[in-house]
């Protein structure tokens, strides 16, 4: 028999939560049953992979604390990430006893929140644990309360070890009634794939840049160049001065446009697009005013730079040569 333990509190010493589960975990293993504990608050970038460590547990604890209001974030995420990518199949096979100890008012709602949520994800709940301490070293003055915690990781191991059914939730009704999430293809494998690629933030981002990049070349090739991207090309089209030996790329982002651009200059050629580049030697930022500015002659690209109306990333050499190919007089 396998039981984890999932702690959704903060870790902090003297935690009241941490008191009970460690009592739990120590009768369960005297009966020989194989726990491992999970604590949340150190697992903050990979809790949604957590789903995966159910596949071979008979049981769970849910264990929170109450410190203000609520079962936490924590507890909040794991549950989340139950519902988008555990396998429900396993899940209803699985029993849960929560365990929430508060510091202030909700202990109870608190375990109710648990055993619905446990309800709605199909499992089965057991009977748990709630209580008000203030201070932890109440439990160690009083050996009635580590009886009682110690009878619940009895009745816990009993309901599994036994296969104890239960009755129908109302919620679990409701729920394939009323619920709005929509079902997917994925399997359970695929599921947990996903949960891993969501827990990666390095992966996500790229993503995103990949989703970018592609937008931009195929609203380039399709000849869809927004307004506003055509604007700002147009300008330096028209206004650029060819000079040979003169090799340089850039970056400009004017704040209040939707796509950068990006423009080379290749001696004496001149490329401009919205497709990114990577071989780019500075990036420019400036306000549409200031961009007007300079394209009708007021100010110079390195004016803008030294008064502060323009940040620059890279090459800041760049700037003159700017002012010498691109004349907006």
């Amino acid at each position: 028999m396998k039981i984890n333990i999932y702690y959704g509190g903060r870790g902090l010493i003297g935690d009241p939560t941490l008191y009970v589960i460690g009592i739990m975990q120590q009768v369960l293993e005297e009966l020989h049953v194989t726990v491992e504990r999970y604590q949340l608050c150190e697992m903050k970038s990979s809790i949604t992979t957590l789903p995966q460590t159910l596949k071979d547990a008979d049981g769970i604890i849910l264990a929170t604390t109450v410190e203000w209001y609520g079962i936490g974030g924590y507890m909040q995420q794991f549950l989340d990430a139950c519902w988008l990518y555990g396998d429900k199949e396993k899940i209803a096979k699985i029993y849960m006893c929560p365990v929430v100890m508060s510091t202030t008012y909700g202990e109870r709602e608190g375990k109710l929140n648990l055993s619905n949520a446990w309800e709605i994800l199909g499992g089965l709940p057991c009977s748990g644990i709630c209580g008000y301490i203030a201070d932890s070293s109440t439990f160690e003055n009083n050996d009635d309360y580590k009886r009682l915690i110690e009878k619940k990781a009895e009745n816990l191991y009993r309901s599994i070890n036994q296969k104890m059914p239960s009755f129908p939730a109302s919620n679990q009704a409701v729920k394939q009634k009323v619920s709005s999430t929509k079902d997917t293809d994925l399997t359970p494998q695929e599921s947990e794939q996903l949960s891993q690629y969501a827990a990666d933030d390095g992966y996500v981002q790229r993503q995103k840049e990949d989703i970018q990049e592609l937008t931009c070349l195929f609203r380039d090739k399709m000849g869809e160049v927004d307004e506003d991207d055509d604007g700002l090309i147009k300008a330096f089209e028209q206004h650029y001065v060819p000079v040979l030996g003169v090799r340089i790329a850039f970056k400009l982002a004017v704040d209040e446009k939707k796509t950068p651009v990006f423009i080379t200059v290749n001696n004496g050629n001149l490329e401009c697009t919205t497709t990114p580049n990577d071989r780019i030697e500075a990036e420019l930022q400036l306000s549409e005013e200031s961009f007007e500015m300079i394209t009708q002659g007021r100010m110079t690209f390195q004016r803008a730079f030294m008064s502060g109306n323009m940040k620059v990333k890279g090459d800041f050499k760049i700037l003159h040569t700017l002012d010498q190919i691109f004349q907006f007089l």
